[in-house]
């Protein structure tokens, strides 16, 4: 199975099929990572009493007459996700601090990451610590951000050898098989230490709704306020765990400058052809190949691909996007708490051979403590050492304190035995449990369905409702999170985001899917947060989603049926919706090869 630039995870199927090329890569030798790397310490600076973002925090607490000392404003939309952003970079005055799975060189990311640099310029220390997966090719520049002034930048868990391309790192990678399937999936993008962004997105045209083909459906979440520290602690115990390499131990800039140009010179390969094509009538460029008009941008400023989403032009026109207005935003102020994995739950080579589930476990606050007891009460801080649970883990046990109902938002859905246990004891207590996640259609990763598919039966015998999200919006609009004005009104719709409502009174949103994979291989953070009125929201958006915008499986006459979305004009079907028969046949024959653990 080709990995996608866009997915989220790394497909384990791809690795099977290229295993026997790591009898010819160890004959050639392997390249090995650097050794006695300095890693400087540093930790979160405290929030400064005249930041800009404390002051806000304070004056719209003050306003509120809240009690609750955290405040969180949803990001439901692309515009609202990447506003809220650039607010963050255009207030800090200490620290900008963001972890990532992945930061794609393109247009939304070249018009952020270089407020970002401005931010650094102006004295703003800046730390980016980037999961290495997909820092190939084109992606690979966004690393140039380490020989910026005032800017530090690590890779967590990276692999050995060249960058050039995807292909040449899958290559390398066969004979690291372990280190491959651990990725830090986690997301923070932090001000100060005053305001967050937390959630689903990744940096990248696709997670702001303007890539040209198709375009993730995400959640964030804006917080300010004491829970920010929390998120500043997990962050600082990725950045100065060994795991981390600081870039220029990694890549060089004459290998950075080689990689541009290569770029750069198959941008220019491509406007040729499109010039061509056009001064001979052919049928029409697509679009972002246009000959005329200036070169997107990279991150670093320099020319991108031109496939690789919209002009700069085009991105101007098709969504001006500016900082958003924290001042008059409705912050909702309520206890909360964070749940974020250890470090170690990747292990380092050092301890590769000893891997087990002790240390793999997650710093739980008072939002993990909480879930053991039935009436929980959150406070605002204060993390709390202490080992035994994972962020699904976690999630796992608030499902078990679930008494009425339990809305379950994960684009990627493979439940192991003991969330099957979980689902079928809160069924067993009357709880309704409705899951929206992705049909085989608007999944990135198609072989990860298989893990979900080869449950649905079973899922749906407990009694558990399945919604599965329509590849094309159909005009649903911006529900939960619009595919945005830039995409293409025909552009395929992918859901992301990741969150959990219980009694509707808990909302949990992170980075975390509900399934083996972040539970036992990648680390995940998430937030926990007591809001009546948060949950309202989120439920009600995410019914319309699923009475909308979604298909609904159920069984009939022992075969599995989608019930088409309302208002859709579709036809009820017995087959995965808009699938091609060649695909559900291919995953068919190559699903039963990839366990659950891996997808």
């Amino acid at each position: 199975m080709k990995l996608s630039p866009l997915s989220s995870r790394p497909i384990s199927l791809a690795f099977h099929a290229l295993g026997a090329l790591a009898i010819v890569l160890a004959l050639v030798g392997c390249a090995q990572l650097p050794i006695d790397v300095a890693r400087p310490v540093s930790t979160a600076l405290a929030p400064a009493a005249d930041s800009p973002l404390v002051e806000l925090m304070q004056k719209r607490r003050q306003a509120a007459s809240a009690r609750a000392d955290s405040g969180f404003l949803l990001l439901g939309t692309p515009q609202s996700a990447y506003g809220s952003r650039l607010a963050l970079v255009d207030a800090a005055r200490r620290t900008l601090d963001l972890q990532y799975y992945a930061i794609h060189a393109d247009a939304s990311s070249a018009r952020l990451l270089g407020a970002v640099r401005g931010a650094a310029r102006r004295g703003v220390r800046v730390r980016i610590l980037l999961d290495d997966f997909h820092s190939t090719g084109r992606n690979a520049l966004v690393m140039g951000l380490a020989f910026e002034p005032n800017i530090e930048m690590r890779m967590f868990n990276p692999l050995a050898g060249a960058r050039g391309s995807a292909l040449g790192r899958l290559f390398n990678s066969v004979s690291d098989f372990d280190r491959v399937q651990q990725r830090m999936h986690n997301k923070l993008f932090i001000a100060d230490n005053a305001m967050a962004v937390t959630g689903g997105r990744n940096l990248g045209d696709a997670y702001f709704g303007i890539a040209r083909n198709s375009n993730f459906i995400d959640l964030d979440i804006l917080a300010a306020g004491p829970v920010v520290r929390d998120l500043s602690a997990s962050f600082d115990s990725y950045w100065n765990n060994e795991r981390a390499y600081p870039v220029q131990s990694l890549v060089s800039q004459a290998e950075l400058r080689e990689i541009r140009e290569r770029t750069v010179a198959a941008h220019v390969d491509r406007r040729q052809d499109a010039s061509r094509a056009a001064a001979a009538g052919d049928a029409a460029v697509p679009a972002g190949q246009e000959p005329s008009g200036g070169a997107p941008k990279l991150p670093d400023g320099e020319p991108r691909p031109s496939d690789a989403g919209p002009t700069d032009a085009q991105f101007a026109a098709a969504w001006d996007q500016q900082p958003m207005d924290l001042a008059n935003a409705a912050f909702v102020w309520a206890p909360a708490a964070v749940l974020a994995d250890k470090p170690t739950k990747i292990p380092a080579d050092t301890d590769l051979a000893d891997q087990g589930r002790t240390d793999a476990m997650a710093t739980p606050t008072p939002a993990s403590q909480a879930a053991t007891g039935p009436a929980p009460e959150l406070g605002d801080h204060s993390p709390m050492d202490g080992d035994g649970v994972t962020v699904v883990d976690g999630l796992l046990q608030l499902i078990s304190q679930a008494r009425r109902e339990l809305l379950v938002i994960s684009p990627y859905f493979v439940p192991g035995a003991d969330m099957k246990a979980a689902f079928a004891a809160a069924r067993a207590r009357g709880v309704q449990v409705r899951v929206l996640t992705n049909s085989l259609s608007s999944n990135d990763a198609p072989i990860a369905h298989v893990g979900y598919a080869r449950h649905r039966e079973e899922l749906l015998a407990m009694g558990i409702e399945l919604h599965e999200m329509r590849s094309r919006q159909a005009g649903f609009g911006s529900v939960l999170g619009s595919s945005g004005s830039g995409g293409s009104s025909a552009s395929r719709a992918m859901l992301h985001s990741k969150a959990l409502v219980v009694d509707g009174r808990l909302f949990v949103i992170g980075s975390m899917n509900l399934d083996l994979r972040s539970q036992l291989q990648n680390t995940e953070i998430a937030l926990l947060i007591r809001s009546a009125e948060l949950s309202k929201v989120v439920t009600e958006r995410i019914g319309t989603v699923m009475s909308e915008g979604a298909w609904r499986v159920e069984r009939e006459n022992d075969r599995l049926v989608w019930r088409a979305p309302r208002g859709s004009g579709l036809s009820d079907t017995q087959t995965e919706p808009d699938t091609s028969a060649g695909l559900r046949l291919l995953l068919r024959i190559f699903g039963p090869l990839a366990p659950d653990a891996l997808l």
